[in-house]
């Protein structure tokens, strides 16, 4: 698919589950084209979210859009296929919960989606250098993963230039997306910094309007 880069996506975690379609339809009026699931286990992360029965809610309620599926949980190839029924076209796993990180990104690649890789802040970008060329998307965790509302860690600018220079050097065109704490103050660093998609959760589905906050956030960026 092609996306005008950068790309906002909202996380819906944020959002008001009693009235999802309704909040994800104002987002969409935004502008909105990509949509981030944040999935937890309670394991691997110390929350639990939800499962692909509100992905598959998501996709409903915008048929059209990117969905974004993000698995912050352990096993995360035991749930690939649910996921992909639910309607995900990108599948994200961290590197910390695949001891067979290649065979976990074909995994979802077989499917026919975009396959990308997540590492924690503590992570070093090291750890991943031998996938990059497998992978469709790099996703830098900004907060330490498991829950909303969260402050973005200032270090995790040097570490999205230094993957936007890993990218360079190695002539690669996978996406870099960054999730934890994005908000109008801090947003158009991000994209300085080398962000291409930005998850942007409470700044966008806590404000009084969400379409409003979503033009404004896009006004930023583009």
């Amino acid at each position: 698919m092609n996306f005008e880069l950068p790309v906002l996506a909202p996380s819906i975690l944020a959002a008001d589950f009693t009235q999802l379609g309704n909040d994800i339809k104002d987002t969409l009026k935004g502008g909105v084209s990509w949509i981030h699931c944040d999935i937890m286990d309670g394991h691997f992360v110390p929350n639990i979210s939800y499962g692909p029965s509100i992905v598959q809610a998501a996709k409903k309620a915008a048929p059209e859009a990117f969905m974004d599926v993000h698995l912050m949980i352990e096993n995360p190839d035991d749930y690939v296929e649910n996921f992909v029924e639910a309607g995900a076209d990108l599948i994200s796993v961290h590197y910390e919960t695949c001891p067979h990180l290649h065979r976990s990104i074909q995994n979802i690649k077989k499917y026919g989606l975009m396959a990308s890789v997540v590492v924690n802040p503590a992570t070093s970008l090291q750890n991943i250098e031998p996938i990059l060329e497998d992978v469709d998307l790099v996703l830098i965790m900004s907060v330490n993963p498991g829950f909303g509302g969260q402050s973005f860690i200032e270090s995790s600018y040097e570490k999205l230039r230094q993957l936007a220079e890993m990218r360079e050097e190695k002539e690669l065109g996978f996406l870099i997306e960054v999730d934890g704490g994005v908000n109008l103050k801090n947003i158009e660093k991000v994209v300085e910094a080398g962000a291409d998609v930005l998850v942007a959760g409470s700044s966008v589905f806590r404000a009084e309007n969400i379409t409003a906050r979503v033009e404004e956030l896009h006004s930023k960026i583009r």
